[in-house]
C-alpha cells in the first residue's frame, strides 16, 4: 500500500469515527478566534473549514478573524470565544501570567515567519544590529511575528525598544504598508512575504519557513499555529474537544496527499488575489511547516520556552511546566481512528 492510499483509507476511518461521536458533542456551537486567517500560517484552519470537516464532526464553528494573534488571544482570555487557533508561544506566556491555556493539536512544526528589509534600506543593512531605529511591520504587536524580531534583536545586542513595531495585519494592508514606504522592514508570513520578495520589495534576511531556516533563527524547531483553549473548556467538553481535534487531524492528513495547486484551488478566491501562480508558489514554500499528524515535539516546545525567556521578562521569572501547555490525549485518539 502506498502512502497516499494509506492516508486515504485512514481518512475514511476517521470520518467513521468522527461521525459516531458527532451526535453527542457537549457544545456543537462554537466561537473560534484567529489572527489573520488568510495567512498560510493558519492554512489548516481554512482547509478544515472549506472541506466541511467541522460539520462532519457535528460542530458549527463561527470564526472571528482579527488583525493579529495578540488580538485573537485577548478574545480567548476575555471569554468572547471558546477556542483559538493561535501561536503556541501564547500558552507559555499565559501560564506565566496565571491564565493557563492548553494546546490540543499542533498545526505547524516551524513558525513560517520571514523578516525582510525594504529595498530602500538594503544597501545599508549588514546584520541584525542594523534593525536599530527601524520601523518594522508585524501582524500585530505582541504576535509571533513580533516575537521573532525581538529575539533576533536581543541576540544581536539590541533591545526590542530600539525599533518601532507597527501592526500592519497579514494581508493586502501589510503589502501596501511596505510599498508605500511606511516601513523599513517587515516580519510576516506567506503569502505576504512571497509577494514582497518576488516583486523585489524586500530582501529576506531571516526565514523560518523550513527546518534549516527555523534552526538558523531559533536554534531548532518551534511549534507555530496550534488550537488552544482554557483547561476548564476541555474538562467540561471532552467530546467536543475530541471532535475538533479529529477535524484538524483529518485536515492535516488531507494536506499531506494533495498538491499545492489543489490546496490553492480549495481556498477562497480572495486569498489568491490577482496572481494565482504566486499564491501556489507561496504554498509550496510553506508546505514544510505543517504538521503531518498534529503531534507535539517536546524538544520543540522546550526550544520555544528557551526563546521566550530571552525577551519576555514574565516568562523568564516564572517556573513554567511545559507539560501543562499542551495535551496530546486527543491527538492520540485521532491517531487511533486513522488506520494506515
Amino acid at each position: 500500500m502506498n502512502i497516499k492510499t494509506g492516508v486515504a483509507l485512514g481518512l475514511l476511518a476517521l470520518i467513521a469515527g468522527g461521525a459516531a461521536r458527532a451526535a453527542d458533542v457537549e457544545k456543537p456551537d462554537l466561537k473560534l478566534s484567529v489572527g489573520g486567517k488568510a495567512l498560510l500560517y493558519y492554512l489548516p484552519l481554512t482547509v478544515v473549514e472549506r472541506l466541511g470537516y467541522f460539520k462532519d464532526a457535528g460542530l458549527n464553528v463561527e470564526i472571528s478573524d482579527f488583525a493579529g494573534g495578540s488580538q485573537s488571544l485577548q478574545a480567548q482570555i476575555g471569554g468572547s470565544v471558546d477556542i483559538t487557533t493561535g501561536s503556541y508561544e501564547h500558552t507559555i506566556q499565559m501560564q506565566a501570567q496565571g491564565k493557563p491555556l492548553v494546546a490540543v493539536v499542533d498545526l505547524g512544526r516551524y513558525p513560517g515567519i520571514a523578516l525582510g528589509i525594504a529595498k530602500s534600506r538594503v544597501a545599508e543593512y549588514k546584520s541584525f544590529k542594523d534593525l536599530k531605529g527601524m520601523k518594522i511591520g508585524v501582524t500585530a504587536p505582541g504576535s509571533s511575528t513580533n516575537f521573532m524580531v525581538s529575539y533576533l534583536m536581543i541576540k544581536a545586542g539590541l533591545k526590542p525598544e530600539d525599533a518601532s513595531f507597527i501592526g500592519v495585519g497579514g494581508g493586502a494592508s501589510a503589502v501596501a504598508a511596505m510599498r508605500h514606504g511606511q516601513l523599513d522592514a517587515i516580519s510576516n508570513t506567506d503569502p505576504v512575504m512571497s509577494e514582497l520578495e518576488t516583486a523585489g520589495d524586500v530582501q529576506i534576511v531571516a526565514d523560518s519557513r523550513t527546518a534549516a531556516g527555523s534552526n538558523t533563527v531559533y536554534g531548532g524547531a518551534s511549534p507555530a499555529a496550534v488550537l488552544y483553549m482554557k483547561p476548564e473548556f476541555i474538562k467540561a467538553n471532552p467530546k467536543t474537544t475530541q471532535a475538533l481535534v479529529d477535524a484538524f487531524v483529518r485536515g492535516l492528513h488531507w494536506m499531506q496527499v494533495h498538491s499545492p495547486e489543489e490546496i490553492a484551488a480549495l481556498m477562497p478566491p480572495n486569498y489568491q488575489g490577482d496572481n494565482k501562480a504566486l499564491y501556489v508558489t507561496a504554498i509550496k514554500k510553506s508546505m514544510a511547516i505543517y504538521s503531518p499528524d498534529g503531534r507535539f515535539d517536546p524538544a520543540a516546545t522546550a526550544n520555544t520556552l528557551k526563546v521566550l525567556q530571552v525577551f519576555d521578562d514574565k516568562v523568564k521569572a516564572a517556573t513554567i511546566d511545559l507539560s501543562k501547555t499542551y495535551d496530546e490525549t486527543f491527538v492520540d485518539q485521532a491517531a487511533k481512528d486513522v488506520k494506515q
